[in-house]
């Protein structure tokens, strides 16, 4: 009895010091983790923020540096269909804007004549004594600068908005002579603001304030808040070197960061007892653990040799029949959960072992009927090309030159389309042969009425570019700018270079495209926008411009201009090759 007492008695002690010891270090670490954590989340909110509010300024600075809408606000014509041209201008100028960010609610263009140009709500009702309000005084007080008004319940200057808002402005100034004409203001949804404040919370009651550099309230958790809380007032602004401060104040963990880009503050404020409700949770679990742990340790040792030797000496039978090929053994063990999930997992394992095996075997009887089918197809191309060619000395003999010559270039454009075997990039040479071969049968085909003509530098000749490029750009403009001519057509393929790099243009005097085919066109060929109608010229533009770019990076991508009846060009910007490449 004594000395089951003795063995109780060190296992308590044994277990009392590794408790206290295990608690302090979860204290610890603890604190280590929610400092990191908070750090975190703040350098996020920052980051979050930073990207925010500089992107808010490049697009109110793209409204404010307009120089045609900076014009058009000065402008005081007396004809009034001038003027009504004009506001329909400055208007789709903001359109433009308005569409180019899905967040934007509303934007607004006044000058100092009282005229306001907006575009947001389609039933807009503007606020006609909008000088009076506060937004308008910040805004003049900021002299150019951009001045947050913060997040609104609904629109400052739109009546009819009655979304919550982010408001932000800033004035516009003539240019040349350095004087304000008006203001931009621009609304935005406010989701993104309370999106990155939400990074900051600790808990459900944690409160998070968003000051400007005067010190108003821009965005806060806290409905119908004017002003920081008192308690928060007068705490020390992170300084220069350190962009965030952390203090425990009244209860509460208060953490303030500031913003290098605007220079707003950020504070939020967490009670105590939800910052350290987790670890109140972790302090009572180890107090019922180290209690169950005295009370059964007796108990536990009786039945560790029973309970788990016995299972694994099962399982080490099974493991040396694993290692002598036998994969067809599975464990049935029933016992505690660590030993089930060992047992499952082993079984598992076996399985595993098995299945890849006969996967092996499979796929070695797979790869080698696919290098017999690959030996295969290389029959037909060989066949077709001999076809052709035997054609092309039918034709010689019979005296027909220019069937044979249209044969010769078909059997010349197949071999070249199938032959992939020296890789997906060719000499510019090599793709110029490739369009003769087309050519040729399509002027036969036309009956000459197209007219081509092809000026390269032979110094450029032996550039690199994917295979395949040129000859979808000229099958587009014969099949869709050239063919539905009532006259003969043009086909200029050249060179040219500029200061950075070298553009290859296939250019045609066709039909052309309109504005809108043409914004299709671009659209598809950047990856975006539906196929309709001519889709296919669209799917083949685009799949050309990602084999460009992925050649020679997004830098350097497809562009097509176009005008109804002049023709249409299609330009291939490429680096400039260096000295020894040329």
């Amino acid at each position: 009895m004594r000395l089951f007492f003795l063995i109780v008695f060190c296992m308590t002690a044994v277990l009392l010091l590794i408790s206290v010891l295990v608690y302090n270090r979860t204290i610890a670490q603890y604190h280590q983790r929610l400092n990191d954590i908070t750090q975190k989340n703040v350098s996020q909110t920052d980051a979050l923020f930073d990207l925010l509010l500089r992107g808010y300024d490049s697009l109110s600075k793209s409204i404010s540096s307009n120089m045609d809408l900076i014009r058009l606000l000065q402008e005081k014509p007396d004809n009034a269909a001038i003027d009504f041209i004009n506001e329909r201008t400055i208007t789709n100028m903001i359109g433009a804007i308005y569409y180019s960010r899905e967040d934007l609610i509303g934007i607004h263009v006044m000058n100092f004549n009282g005229k306001i140009y907006n575009y947001g709500n389609a039933m807009s009702a503007i606020d006609t004594d909008y000088a009076a309000s506060d937004w308008f005084s910040m805004i003049r007080a900021a002299a150019g600068k951009m001045s947050w008004i913060g997040v609104s319940a609904q629109s400052v200057i739109d009546r009819a908005e009655t979304r919550p808002v982010f408001a932000f402005g800033r004035l516009i100034y003539d240019l040349n002579e350095h004087t304000p004409i008006g203001i931009v203001l621009i609304e935005v949804e406010p989701q993104s603001i309370l999106d990155a404040m939400a990074n900051l919370k600790l808990s459900d009651h944690t409160e998070i304030y968003v000051e400007s550099d005067q010190g108003s309230i821009l965005a806060s958790t806290e409905p119908n808040v004017t002003e920081i809380p008192k308690p928060l007032q007068g705490l020390p602004a992170p300084g220069s070197d350190q962009d965030i401060f952390t203090q425990d104040t009244d209860g509460h963990l208060v953490i303030v960061s500031k913003l290098p880009f605007g220079g707003w503050t950020i504070t939020s404020r967490t009670p105590d007892a939800d910052v350290n409700a987790e670890l109140n949770q972790t302090r009572r679990f180890l107090f019922v653990v180290v209690a169950a742990l005295i009370a059964f340790s007796a108990f536990i040792a009786s039945l560790v040799a029973r309970s788990i030797s016995s299972p694994l000496k099962r399982m080490i039978r099974e493991m040396k029949k694993v290692e002598s090929g036998n994969f067809n053994g599975m464990l049935d063990i029933s016992s505690y959960k660590e030993i089930n999930q060992l047992t499952a997992s082993f079984n598992r394992m076996v399985g595993r072992i098995s299945e890849l095996i006969e996967r092996v075997k499979i796929s070695s009887v797979s790869e080698k009927n696919a290098e017999l089918h690959a030996l295969q197809s290389q029959v037909n191309p060989h066949f077709l090309y001999n076809t052709l060619d035997m054609i092309y000395w039918m034709m010689d003999e019979k005296g027909d030159e220019r069937l044979g010559e249209v044969i010769l270039s078909l059997s010349a454009m197949f071999r070249y389309s199938s032959n992939w075997e020296d890789g997906m990039e060719v000499t510019l040479r090599e793709e110029v042969e490739q369009i003769g071969h087309y050519l040729r049968i399509i002027l036969t085909r036309l009956d000459n009425r197209l007219q081509v003509e092809i000026d390269i530098d032979p110094r450029w000749m032996d550039i690199k570019l994917p295979k395949m490029t040129l000859q979808p750009i000229i099958e587009n403009a014969v099949k869709h700018g050239l063919e539905p001519l009532k006259r003969p057509g043009e086909l200029k393929v050249f060179a040219e270079r500029d200061a950075s790099h070298l553009n290859l243009v296939v250019r045609d005097n066709g039909v052309g495209m309109t504005e809108e085919q043409l914004c299709s066109l671009t659209e598809s060929v950047n990856g975006g926008g539906k196929q309709s109608g001519k889709g296919r010229r669209g799917i083949g533009m685009q799949n050309l411009n990602r084999r460009w770019q992925h050649m020679y990076g997004e830098a350097y991508s497809l562009q097509v201009k176009s005008s109804p009846d002049e023709g249409t060009s299609v330009i291939l910007p490429l680096p400039l090759p260096m000295e020894g490449e040329q």
